[in-house]
This record gives structure tokens, C-alpha cells and sequence, in this order.
């Protein structure tokens, strides 16, 4: 009997399929083989050439891996899936994890910050895991150096998720090897890219906003102005859920960050009350994402004046999908058949927000 994982991590894993793009796909042709057949007529109307399609002997490999890692996927629409990232507009279609699951059922705080932090930051960053743990809270980080590896030490008692931008077997940076591993076996490891996958630049973003996705709030204890961090403080700003940043000296080059996102209305940090204040209030089921992404079906097709209509407005800044609605002056779902259409021929780059832009 055939693995009915199979067609969509097969549509999953083909070129130029996003998270939104999976969405649409699914909601249009209902099953991932059927979306499957129609992807070169779809990039053929984009104007482009079809993408590439997962060979379906590297899918059966991939699921073979991951259940000898002693892993499993979790798909966007499984029971266990983390609601709050389900609520994302680029939630993953499918995860992979390793531990416990309940762990994402109880309120989940990201804690992030440098590479370099340091000593008395990752001290801080450690305690105040500690105490999260302690009251009930699921501290959420992505094993990097520094303030990453204090708040899973930490919290691995009282419950911690590590995300990361690798596959699930890989080991990055390799000195946390032995601490990923018992975040698996204690906590919870979660990767979407498949096993075997090395941690590149282009990964690292996309792991962020899992990071941001899983949490009510975002705890930023040390970063600089430019920095993975801050992008994380982003990414959890778009998808409606609190920022708090942990304040350091304006001489220090590494607590810039931090302040900056204060003094743009971060939440302030001292001690691990401010984070039980800041986020207890919120009701997890009641998190909403704003733009949420495309939910219903899209027409069968769009008319050749629709996707003039559309593309004329396109350019290489990113412009909200909402946007290009209204000055279009075309139904919300012509737009979104146009955009999937485009972005299926590569000529479609997605930014979070709901924002896209014409490659």
C-alpha cells in the first residue's frame, strides 16, 4: 500500500512550492497528487518554466531516514500539530520531531539573542529559562552558541524546544551535539528541512520564524543592531505576539539591539515576572495572525486581463497582497490564483507579511 505522506512531501519538496504556495494547491486541486499533474499547466500561465518535481524514490528515502532517526512528521493539518504556528501565514506543511509534543500544547516563550553574548548575559539568559521552566512555561530557542545554549540549559528540566536549520540528524554548531541530543530525548526537537540537510545561510530566517511561531512572545536578551535576533523580534512583531527585550549598557555594542527594540516598544525585561506578566494575559487559542494567508479555494482560472492587471503592479519591492487587491480592482481570489501561477514559473518571491515582489 502506498505511503500517503509520499504525494505531499513530494509536492513539498518540488521547486518553487512555498508554504502559502502548498496551501493554495491543496485547497485548489484537493489532494497532492492532483496538484501535482497541474503544476506545468500553472507555470506555463506564470510565463515560466515548470519546476522541478521531488523524484519520488528521494521521498521514500527521506521517510525511511526520518523513521530510523526515531523521528515522525507532523503535518499542518495533524491534531498535534503547535497552533500558534498553524496560525502563521507561512506555517511549515510538515515538520519533523523528535521528544515530547506536549511541550508546544503549554504556553511557549522564544528566547534569543548573540552568538558572542557575554558571560553575565548568558547567565541571565539561563535563569531566567530556569524560572520559566519552573512555572510551567516551554522555553523555545535554536541551539546556536551563546544566549541559545544558556536558555535550553537553562529550561531542560522544566521543558524546552529546539529548533533548528538543519535536518534532524545534523548537528549544528557540532560543540552542541551532545546538547541536541538531550533536548531530543528531554524535550523537543523540531527541524523542517529533511535529514541530511547541512545548516545554509538561506535556512537560518526560516527557522526563526518557526522559532517566533511556536510562542506567545519573543524574549530578546542580547543582540546588535543587525543580527538573527532581531529578525526573530520581527517575525513574532508581523504575527501579532509580544516583543521583550532584555536592556544592557549603551556601551557595549552587544545590548544595542535590545535597546533599540525597547525604545520602538518592546516589552522591558528584568526578571522573569515581566515575562509571566506580558504574556499570561493571552489566551494561546486566541492568537490570530494578521493577513493569515489564503484559507478558500481560488477560482479554476484567471482571465488574461486579470493577470495583466496583476503583474503591472508587480515589481522588485516586496507590496502586500492586500495591496495589489485593491488597486487591481480584482477579486482577492484572482489575485492569489495569478500570484500561485507566477510564483509555480520562478518568477515570484514571497517575504513575510503577505508581501510579494516580481523576481
Amino acid at each position: 500500500m502506498a505511503d500517503p505522506r509520499a504525494p505531499r512531501l513530494r509536492l513539498l519538496r518540488s521547486g518553487n512550492i512555498g508554504p502559502v504556495t502548498y496551501r493554495q494547491l491543496i485547497a485548489r486541486f484537493g489532494s497532492a497528487e492532483a496538484a501535482l499533474d497541474a503544476i506545468p499547466m500553472l507555470a506555463a500561465r506564470g510565463g515560466g518554466r515548470a519546476p522541478v518535481l521531488a523524484d519520488a524514490a528521494r521521498i521514500t528515502r527521506e521517510i525511511a531516514a526520518v523513521e530510523r532517526l526515531g523521528a515522525r512528521y507532523l503535518f499542518l493539518d495533524d491534531p498535534d500539530y503547535p497552533q500558534l504556528l498553524a496560525e502563521t501565514e507561512s506555517a511549515p506543511p510538515a515538520l519533523i520531531v523528535r521528544g515530547d509534543l506536549a511541550l508546544v500544547q503549554r504556553s511557549c516563550v522564544a528566547m534569543v539573542g548573540a552568538r558572542n553574548a557575554s558571560a553575565a548575559a548568558c547567565r541571565f539568559a539561563r535563569e531566567l529559562a530556569f524560572r520559566l521552566g519552573e512555572a510551567g512555561v516551554t522555553v523555545v530557542s535554536g541551539l546556536a552558541r551563546g544566549i541559545d545554549t544558556a536558555a535550553h540549559r537553562g529550561a531542560i528540566g522544566g521543558g524546552t524546544v529546539g529548533v533548528i536549520a538543519s535536518g534532524i540528524d545534523i548537528a549544528f554548531p557540532p560543540e552542541n551535539a551532545e546538547l541536541q541530543e538531550q533536548v531530543a530525548r528531554e524535550g523537543l526537537l523540531v527541524a523542517e528541512q529533511p535529514p541530511g540537510t547541512e545548516p545554509l545561510a538561506r535556512f537560518f530566517p526560516s527557522r526563526n520564524r518557526i522559532i517566533a511561531g511556536l510562542s506567545q512572545g519573543t524574549v530578546v536578551v542580547e543582540a546588535a543592531p543587525r543580527s538573527g535576533s532581531l529578525i526573530t523580534a520581527r517575525l513574532a512583531a508581523e504575527a501579532g505576539r509580544d516583543v521583550m527585550a532584555v536592556p544592557g549598557s549603551p556601551l557595549d555594542p552587544r545590548a544595542q539591539g535590545c535597546n533599540l527594540l525597547i525604545r520602538e516598544g518592546a516589552t522591558l525585561i528584568q526578571s522573569v515576572d515581566d515575562i509571566l506578566e506580558t504574556i499570561h494575559p493571552i489566551d494561546a487559542r486566541a492568537v490570530r495572525a494578521p493577513g493569515g494567508g489564503f484559507a478558500g479555494a481560488p477560482p479554476q482560472d484567471a482571465s488574461d486581463s486579470e493577470r495583466r492587471a496583476v503583474e503591472a503592479l508587480l515589481g522588485p519591492v516586496p507590496v502586500s497582497v492586500d495591496e495589489l487587491v485593491r488597486q487591481s480592482g480584482r477579486a482577492p481570489a484572482a489575485v492569489q490564483t495569478v500570484l500561485l501561477e507566477l510564483e509555480l514559473a520562478g518568477r515570484l518571491d514571497r517575504h513575510a507579511g503577505a508581501r510579494v515582489s516580481l523576481r
